[in-house]
């Protein structure tokens, strides 16, 4: 399977499982293993480069498992084919979106305007708070 143009998995890193979908088929949905279960061996892949494993495991959650595997349940469809094709659109479009690093913040210096405007409504503030408090009756 074809990724972009540096990355390309193997058929060995990927299993697919088909199991028995629950919601809407009919007298079908007991018979038929329609939902299909992707497992992307992503921790022992030799295509995909250290950064992009680290991004992987923070984009997929949940779905990545203690055996370091991508695991990605689609039962959408009731078609098996249909099913297996999303499931394999769906880790493309993740793996693609591991390869794009994150922009690095470049830090910047608050403005003397944006320093004075603050140190203003402090004051402001200030006067408010210290105006509360007790009245005493003066007689």
């Amino acid at each position: 399977m074809r990724i972009n143009d540096t990355i390309t998995i193997e058929d060995w890193e990927l299993s697919e499982q088909f199991v028995r979908a629950s919601g809407p088929g009919g007298q079908n949905v007991n018979k038929v293993a329609s939902a299909v279960e992707l497992r992307f061996e992503a921790e022992r892949s030799p295509n995909l480069p250290g950064p992009v494993k680290a991004r992987l495991r923070r984009l997929a959650g949940r779905r990545w498992n203690s055996e370091g595997a991508l695991v990605l349940q689609v039962d959408e469809t009731r078609s098996q084919a249909r099913n297996r094709e999303i499931a394999r659109n769906r880790l493309a479009d993740l793996i693609r979106a591991a390869c794009v690093a994150p922009k690095r913040r470049i830090a910047t210096r608050p403005t003397l305007g944006s320093k004075k405007r603050r140190l203003k409504a402090k004051k402001v503030r200030g006067t408010v708070k210290a105006l509360r408090g007790t009245i005493t009756p003066e007689e």
